[in-house]
């Protein structure tokens, strides 16, 4: 059964994808390898789920197996339309994989696999060295897959247990089995939707009214009253689930965008300045984005890491997920963080170190100078 794991702590690095499950590591196949499982019935809504987050949190995973011999189990049921990533995606994920990935991966086995894997596999031919393609079996069936592992061990989702009696069911003539609800994700710390009054109510020092609709209902009282046709049209779709992304990730909360903001006053006048640039620039690209598929998340996930080099060392894993929020946040919020009375390179608190993982510095551009060292972001903590 894949049960979540009670283990996982919402200050993991990679909490927000990590909850769903999708990622197991459990067991060993019968050359004592370590087993990694790919669950496709665990990802959620690909509106809910930044495939990019996903991509470093499969290498961050596997970066701790590759060293030996590993196995992948990949669960092929439950993907759909409304989660599937795109082709270009799945393009970018597979060049990500070098040599390191894929030199000591034994085995990649497809459970229940569709015409849509064969059509995908037919359009990745090209890009698929013969070796690598001689270490990927396909099975129809569970009893298959237990011919070359412990399935025991396996954390085999229910719902894959269940699609799996089903197929055998139709296969042996006899009714399939009743279908039933898959237990709900844990919900992010922050999550105001799919979530119950009571969850809400203790997560905001015991109010009774959801933030949310508070936050609504003011809103229109003092600018909506006397709009013609109220409620009459519905927004877009994608309007409604960018709006519920936000409040979920509470970025619209003031003490965020202010510690943000002293943060900045404490950067030289260079850094300052080229930062403010690039900001401007992402910001006008997030705002294109029904066109771009680029929203601020997306657009954070590319540059986060790329804004900051360690003191000492390499970034560390940890740093990832407050480094993405923290650009996104300077993303999202451009125009506030970075208004016009603030004056460049004063000179402000810095941030504590947190977690002990050492001092990065927000990278220059252009020149020969390296630019002045900044007050450390790794393990940044946004309120």
């Amino acid at each position: 059964m894949a049960d979540r794991d009670p283990m996982l702590s919402t200050s993991h690095s990679f909490y927000d994808v990590a909850r769903h499950g999708i990622l197991q590591v459990a067991g060993e196949d019968r050359y004592g390898r370590r087993v990694v499982t790919f669950s496709c019935c665990r990802m959620p809504p690909s509106h809910e789920l930044n495939h990019q987050r996903l991509l470093e949190y499969l290498k961050f995973t596997l970066d701790q197996h590759v060293e030996h011999d590993y196995t992948i189990v990949y669960f092929h049921y439950g993907l759909n339309s409304r989660n599937k990533p795109s082709l270009s995606w799945l393009q970018s994920a597979y060049k990500e994989f070098d040599r390191k990935y894929k030199k000591n991966l034994k085995a990649l086995y497809v459970v229940h696999p569709t015409s849509f894997i064969k059509v995908l596999w037919n359009l990745f031919r090209p890009l698929i060295s013969h070796k690598f393609g001689k270490k990927v079996t396909y099975f129809s069936y569970l009893s298959e897959l237990r011919e070359h592992l412990q399935c025991e061990q396996l954390p085999i989702p229910p719902e894959v247990l269940r699609y799996d009696e089903k197929l055998r069911s139709l296969q042996e003539g006899r009714p399939p089995p009743p279908t039933k609800t898959p237990p709900p994700r844990p919900p992010l710390p922050t999550q105001q939707f799919g979530v119950s009054l009571q969850y809400l109510k203790e997560k905001n020092q015991g109010e009774l009214i959801p933030p949310v609709l508070r936050l609504t209902v003011t809103y229109l009282r003092e600018n909506g009253l006397h709009t013609e046709g109220l409620f009459r049209r519905s927004a877009s779709a994608q309007t409604v689930r960018q709006v519920q992304r936000l409040l979920d990730q509470d970025v619209e909360s003031s003490l965020r965008v202010t510690h943000c903001r002293q943060i900045l006053r404490s950067l030289p006048e260079h850094n300052y300045a080229v930062l403010r640039y690039l900001m401007a620039f992402l910001h006008a690209v997030s705002q294109e984005s029904i066109l771009n598929k680029m929203n601020s998340s997306n657009l954070a996930c590319v540059f986060g890491l790329n804004l900051i080099w360690p003191s000492q060392g390499t970034s560390s894993l940890s740093a990832l997920l407050p480094l993405n929020l923290f650009t996104e946040l300077l993303i999202e919020y451009y125009e506030t963080i970075f208004s016009a009375h603030e004056a460049p390179g004063e000179r402000g608190p810095g941030m504590a170190d947190a977690g002990g993982q050492g001092s990065h510095h927000i990278r220059g551009c252009g020149g020969t100078d390296p630019p002045q060292p900044s007050p450390g972001l790794s393990g940044l903590r946004v309120p």
